[in-house]
């Protein structure tokens, strides 16, 4: 982006406020707005995202940058009574990222920038504390050297860990002031020999490297595959937070920690957080050392949890939301470091928004802005069988919910490796870093050892939607012989595992999984109660009804058959928008589709035709019943017939094999002969839907006449069959004029058979470019146009689907091509706007044309919303999909009520 010369680059805390993120990022602007609030925040500045573009772009800092910044840091100086670095009494600050949406851990942050080999004993006398400074001059090295210089941070935990060692000591904190100063030195010359240049002693060039290196995080590989997972726009940048540090590492009446408004794994009020004696903000993060729950602070400094669950109220009654809260005690004086919209789990979320409802602070359509049908979709995956027999390994901190079962895996390349080779598999680390993040999207959940519901493996599971078990202490994780031990037991790489993130349970082997809570009210077998599970129903039982009051879109279902029609129902589908028809040709009935297709007469050909009717029919005659009163499409014959006769290959060798024993069998020679005559190289471009109906007398004609007779039977019946038949794959509206003649007088022959009159609507598919093209054309001839995106998708693109997503499309999304494959959320830009261009052209010619999508695209949630913006009256999509829509059509049409009322 260009740089404008009266562009402002820098904000102090006081001058902004929560609704700047988009300029401040989201850390900067809750900083802004605690400050407006009056609570204690250090003071500080805020570099904006429009500074990082401009970086990011241009490979330097905008010309103005170091002035503003000078100008900032003089003010805090003054404001602080001190200067940065300074050898006396030295300013140190953090200089820490800050993106518009949380990325936890994802980018850079650097502690305690101003001390030197100087400043570090004018802090220590200053403090009256020598142990203190050393302790964080160490660790800014640590932290600057990896963060900053690259330096692997593994060479400085080694060191620690030797430190420690020598000591016969196991945490830092027992390492005293003379350890500590060896450590620097060793720290310094780590540095040195990796990164070639010494640690930087001057305080101003650590803290313009440290923002560059913020700058450079925003392009991160971890930063671009989480930014992927989230879908969060990767244009965005990242603000820089300058910050007065307050330090936790100052002795017992010192800590830092995280805290939450209400637990983000349940949604239920409560204390809920960790806590840290002694300690800076990275060692609760990072999980090197166990914290105690947040509660035991009121033993430990009453007065700083009084004040720290006043602040908590505040905020969540003014964010009107879970808040994610990171704190620090400095020797009994409690400093608020960052605020943010929690994180939460699928439960958690739909609790804490009727939660919400029931208190005043929401009303009921900001609560169904609160919940996605992702989420949805997590609360409908089994859970573990409480009956089963099962063999407790341990136990830990339930961080994220959810039943997984997998092989156990000790690093993130081998969780990828044979993720991608089929397998499912848990990953077990000591804790997570940034580094572990492709593992863990790889994985089926996360173990650790370490860490609690507030470390790096908790925060990035919950949003994620993934399984996560959090500090099992008794498990003894080795990394470096990739094995696991609890007391006798040793598990090793391979050995399947079982985690319960509901419940923090660790088991041996596979535990048997049984249906969702969740699935079992919408199917009818559950009801709102008491217990923790029935709790969950109702509030996703109330946001559901309400999605149902507002939204315009109407959701039914692919199936094709009343099994599955009526399991649709169950979960609230308002009609069948794709049943196809293909699906009741296969098993027993395919040798007759064979003798249609080997027929050599017309008289054959009616034969085999006559035989498939009377099957057909009470197919139909079924899912009628099934769904009475509500409207079914069916859709004609689409796929080639080659999907019906035999693999050419086995074929032929079952040919050769018999002509070599002189047993060759009629049928199959001939079968081998339609095959050889129906091969096509792109059989999904070839001979299929409209096209077979043409070129094949009497097919379409067949099904016509069964769906016409069975929809007869349920009207005579006192039924109310609502019936919509349509034509696969037009490309011009002369293909549908013939069909439909053809079907309008087979329809007319029923009705005087029967003496019944039948409403049967007539319509197409929308899959073909040409079709979406002269929509206006071809909806003279049809009824409704129902979107096949699936089709629509492969054909705009060029892509087969069923070989391009095995092939390159893991390269696409990993090189940014896609942000998400176009098969899962509809390309609006391409596919869209065909869509978009169609619907406008058939209402022209049509103004009553009804318009719906039965793609898989109709159960993806942001699909959804694209759907509702373009006007269409309903969305298809599979069974288990139909809540997920229901509760995105609400969500776009009470988003969309919003914006207007805006």
């Amino acid at each position: 982006m260009s740089e404008n010369k009266d562009q402002k680059f820098v904000y102090d805390f006081t001058e902004g406020n929560r609704d700047l993120k988009d300029l401040l990022g989201g850390k900067g602007a809750n900083l802004a707005e605690m400050t407006n609030l009056g609570l204690p925040v250090p003071p500080g500045f805020t570099i904006t995202t429009e500074a990082c573009k401009v970086y990011l772009e241009s490979g330097s800092a905008p010309a103005a940058l170091r002035d503003e910044v000078s100008a900032h840091l003089a003010a805090l100086e003054s404001k602080m009574g001190k200067k940065l670095g300074q050898s006396d009494d030295p300013l140190l600050v953090s200089v820490r990222s800050g993106a518009k949406f949380s990325m936890p851990g994802m980018m850079d942050t650097v502690l305690n920038i101003g001390l030197s080999d100087e400043s570090v004993t004018g802090l220590a006398s200053q403090a009256g504390d020598e142990r203190f400074a050393w302790d964080s001059y160490r660790r800014l090295i640590q932290m600057f050297g990896k963060t900053v210089l690259g330096v692997e941070g593994e060479l400085f935990e080694d060191a620690l860990d030797e430190a420690k060692a020598a000591k016969k000591v196991t945490v830092d904190t027992d390492l005293d002031a003379a350890d500590l100063k060896k450590l620097v030195k060793v720290f310094k010359k780590i540095v040195a020999k990796e990164a070639g240049r010494e640690f930087p002693q001057d305080a101003r060039e650590q803290m313009d490297l440290a923002v560059e290196a913020v700058f450079n995080s925003w392009n991160t590989d971890r930063a671009k595959l989480y930014r992927r997972q989230e879908r969060i726009p990767s244009d965005l940048g990242t603000a820089v937070n300058i910050c007065s540090m307050v330090f936790g590492n100052l002795g017992p009446d010192s800590g830092t920690g995280v805290a939450f408004t209400r637990d983000p794994a349940s949604g239920h009020a409560g204390v809920y957080g960790d806590y840290l004696q002694n300690a800076q903000g990275e060692d609760v993060v990072a999980g090197i050392r166990n914290t105690v729950p947040l509660a035991d602070l009121e033993a430990i400094d009453k007065a700083s949890y009084d004040q720290l669950m006043t602040i908590m109220t505040t905020l969540e009654t003014h964010y009107k939301d879970l808040c994610d809260i990171e704190f620090t005690i400095e020797r009994g004086q409690l400093w608020m470091l960052q605020t943010r919209v929690g994180k939460r789990t699928a439960g958690a979320a739909f609790r804490i928004a009727t939660q919400l409802v029931d208190q005043g602070l929401i009303d009921e359509a900001e609560a169904l802005q609160r919940v996605s049908g992702h989420q949805l979709a997590q609360l409908m995956f089994p859970r573990f069988d409480e009956g089963a027999k099962t063999t407790l390994l341990g136990r830990g901190i339930a961080a994220s919910p959810g039943a997984a079962v997998g092989k156990a895996v000790f690093d993130s390349y081998t969780a990828v490796k044979w993720s991608r080779s089929g397998e499912k598999v848990i990953l077990i680390r000591r804790e997570t870093n940034p580094d572990d993040l492709d593992g863990m999207i790889a994985s089926e959940g996360i173990l650790t050892s370490r860490g609690g519901k507030t470390s790096h493996a908790a925060v990035v599971a919950r949003g994620m939607g993934k399984t996560c078990v959090c500090g099992a202490e008794e498990l003894d994780v080795d990394t470096k012989r990739r094995r696991m031990t609890v007391g006798d037991t040793v598990i090793e790489e391979g050995d399947v595992v079982s985690i319960d993130g509901s419940t923090g349970k660790v088991y041996l082997g596979e535990v048997p999984v049984v249906p969702s809570p969740v699935v079992e009210y919408f199917e009818g077998r559950m009801h709102a109660g008491a217990d923790d599970a029935d709790e969950l129903v109702a509030a996703v039982h109330r946001i559901m009804a309400y999605a149902d009051r507002v939204r315009r879109l109407r959701v039914r279902a692919n199936a094709d058959n009343a099994e599955d029609a009526l399991r649709a129902r169950r979960f609230g589908a308002q009609g069948i928008g794709l049943c196809r028809t293909e699906h009741m040709f296969l098993g027993e009935r395919r040798e007759m589709v064979e003798r249609l297709i080997l027929a050599d007469t017309d008289g054959e050909r009616d034969e085999a035709l006559s035989a498939l009717l009377p099957l057909q029919k009470k197919d139909f005659t079924e899912l009628f019943e099934a769904m009475d009163g509500l409207p079914v499409t069916v859709r004609l014959l689409d796929p080639p017939l080659h999907e019906f006769l035999p693999d050419i290959t086995e074929l032929s060798v079952r040919v050769a094999l018999a002509e070599s024993r002189k047993d060759a069998n009629e049928n199959d020679l001939r079968l081998l002969q339609a095959v050889h005559k129906l091969h096509e190289q792109n059989p999904m471009l070839g001979l299929r839907g409209v096209r077979l109906g043409l070129v094949i007398p009497g097919l379409f004609a067949m099904q016509v006449r069964a769906i016409a007779e069975a929809a007869a039977e349920r009207k005579n019946a006192k039924g109310d069959p609502r019936v919509e038949i349509m034509i696969p794959l037009v490309g011009t509206v002369q293909e549908l004029e013939i069909v439909r003649e053809e079907a309008d007088a087979v329809i007319a022959e029923v009705e005087a058979a029967t003496g019944t009159t039948l409403k049967l609507s007539i319509g197409t598919m929308i899959e073909l470019p040409r079709a979406a093209l002269t929509a206006d054309q071809i909806a003279e001839a049809a009824q409704f146009f129902s979107f096949g995106t699936n089709d629509l998708t492969q054909t705009v693109w060029g892509f087969s689907r069923d070989d391009v997503e095995a092939s390159f499309f893991t390269a696409y999304l990993e090189k940014g091509i896609f942000g998400v494959s176009p098969f899962e959320t509809i390309d609006k830009d391409g596919v869209g706007s065909l869509v978009r261009h169609a619907a406008k052209l058939g209402r022209a010619t049509r103004p009553d044309l009804k318009l719906g999508v039965c793609g898989e695209h109709g159960g993806d949630p942001e699909s959804v919303h694209f759907f509702h913006e373009v006007g269409l009256d309903y969305v298809s999509c599979s069974p288990f999909r139909i809540p997920v829509a229901r509760l995105e059509a609400g969500r776009a049409a009470a988003e969309a009520k919003g914006s207007d009322s805006r």
